[in-house]
C-alpha cells in the first residue's frame, strides 16, 4: 500500500466536526455535565497563578483562544481531549470548577501584568472578604469570546481518540509521555491504570529502581512497570520507535481478555522481591569490576527485570542463599557479555537495544 493510499485510510477511521462557541456557551455546558473532564485529567492542572492570569489577560485583549478537542460518547457528550490547562483556568476564574474529588475549587484571584496592572487581586466575584471583582462588561466579554470546539464524533474509529489525544499532548510542556498514556489507559481501562499505578508503589520495586524525585514527578515508575509487562506480553517490532511501542503495547494489552492479571502480578512481585533480596538499590547499576555503582540504568532494568521474571520459576526451586548468589552473579556477568556491552551503551538507540537485548535477556538468566 502506497502512502496515499495510507492517508486516505486513515483519514477513514476519524470523523470530525466543529463549533465555534462563547466561553459563556463551553461554561454552561460544563455546569450542565455535558462536558466532562476526567478526573485523571484534572489531576494535571498545573498552571501557576502567573499563567492563568495571562490567560485571562490574553480573553480581556482580544486575542484569539486556540480550539480545545472533544470526543463525542455515546450519549452526546463531549469529554475533554486537549485544552485542560486552558478550559480549567476559565472554569476556575469564574468559580464552576470542580477538583478531581468532585470538590467546589476556591476561585482564582489574578496578578497583576504590564499590559493591565490593575488585574491585581481582581476576581471574578467579590469575596466575603471584600476582594475586588472584575466589572460586569469585562465579565460579558469574557463570556463571549469565542472558543473554537473540534469534535471527534463517535463514529471515528475506536483508536482514534487515543491517538489523537497523544498526538496533542505527546511533547507539551505540560505533560510527560508516561503522563500522556496513564490518561490513555484512564480512559481504556482504569483497572489496568489501577494496576499500573499500585505496582509502581510496590515496595521492592521502588527500592531496586530507586528513582529520583524528578522521575517520580514524571511518573516514571509508572512507565517502567509498563514496560516490564508490555515486554512479557507485547512483543516488540523490529526498528518501532520505543514509545510508540509503549504506546501500542498500552492499548493493545489493556485491552486484553487472554491475560492472566492475577498471575502477572504476582510474577511482578516475586521478580522485584527476589532482586531486592539479592541486590536492593545496586540492582540496575553498573559493575565496575569491584562494586555496583552510579546511576539507575533503563538497559540494565529491561534485561535483567525481562530476564529474571522470564525464568521466575526455575529460581523460586532454589534455596534464598543460593537465589541471591546467582542474581548477584549474573549481574556481574552481564557486563562481560558481547551482545549486551554492544547494544546497552549510551549512544546505542532504544530500537537496536529492544531489538538485541530482550532475545538475549531470557536465555542469560537462565539457571
Amino acid at each position: 500500500m502506497g502512502l496515499e493510499d495510507e492517508i486516505k485510510n486513515a483519514r477513514k477511521e476519524i470523523v470530525s466536526d466543529g463549533y465555534d462557541m462563547s466561553v459563556g456557551e463551553v461554561i454552561n455546558l460544563y455546569k450542565d455535565d455535558e462536558l466532562k473532564i476526567n478526573p485523571e485529567f484534572q489531576r494535571l492542572f498545573r498552571w501557576d497563578i502567573t499563567r492563568k492570569t495571562r490567560f485571562i489577560e490574553s480573553i480581556l485583549l482580544g486575542i484569539p483562544i486556540p480550539p480545545i478537542f472533544v470526543f463525542q460518547d455515546e450519549d452526546g457528550g463531549w469529554e475533554l481531549i486537549d485544552g485542560l490547562q486552558r478550559l480549567s483556568t476559565i472554569l476556575e476564574f469564574v468559580g464552576v470548577l470542580k477538583d478531581s474529588e468532585g470538590r467546589q475549587v476556591e476561585p482564582s484571584v489574578l496578578e497583576g501584568t504590564n499590559f493591565l496592572p490593575s488585574l491585581a487581586d481582581k476576581r471574578w466575584q467579590v469575596s466575603e472578604e471584600g476582594q475586588e471583582a472584575i466589572d460586569r462588561p469585562m465579565q460579558l466579554q469574557v463570556k463571549r469570546a469565542r472558543l473554537r470546539v473540534e469534535i471527534l464524533l463517535k463514529e471515528s474509529d475506536e483508536n482514534a481518540k487515543y491517538e489523537l489525544f497523544q498526538r496533542l499532548n505527546t511533547g507539551g510542556a505540560q505533560l510527560s509521555e508516561q503522563e500522556v498514556r496513564n490518561c490513555v489507559a484512564v480512559m481504556i481501562n482504569t483497572t489496568f491504570y489501577n494496576l499500573l499505578k499500585d505496582l509502581s508503589h510496590y515496595e521492592a520495586f521502588e527500592a531496586t529502581t530507586n528513582q529520583t524525585s524528578t522521575a517520580l514527578e514524571k511518573q516514571v515508575g509508572m512507565e517502567l512497570v509498563l514496560r516490564f509487562f508490555a515486554f512479557r506480553n507485547h512483543t516488540y517490532t523490529r526498528g518501532l520507535d520505543v514509545h510508540e511501542y509503549l504506546d501500542e503495547a498500552l492499548i493493545e494489552i489493556s485491552r486484553s481478555d487472554e491475560i492472566d492479571w492475577d498471575e502477572e502480578k504476582r510474577v511482578f512481585k516475586k521478580t522485584f522481591d527476589l532482586l531486592n533480596h539479592a541486590m536492593g538499590s545496586d540492582a540496575f547499576k553498573r559493575w565496575d569490576g569491584a562494586s555496583f555503582s552510579g546511576k539507575f540504568l533503563m538497559s540494565l532494568y529491561e534485561t535483567i527485570a525481562f530476564g529474571l521474571s522470564k525464568n521466575l520459576n526455575d529460581y523460586e526451586s532454589l534455596p534464598p542463599d543460593e537465589q541471591k548468589d546467582l542474581l548477584v552473579r549474573k549481574a556481574k556477568e552481564l557486563w562481560s557479555d558481547a551482545t549486551f556491552e554492544k547494544n546497552s551503551g549510551a549512544g546505542v538507540r532504544g530500537t537496536s537495544r529492544l531489538t538485541n537485548l530482550l532475545p538475549m535477556a531470557q536465555g542469560f538468566f537462565r539457571p
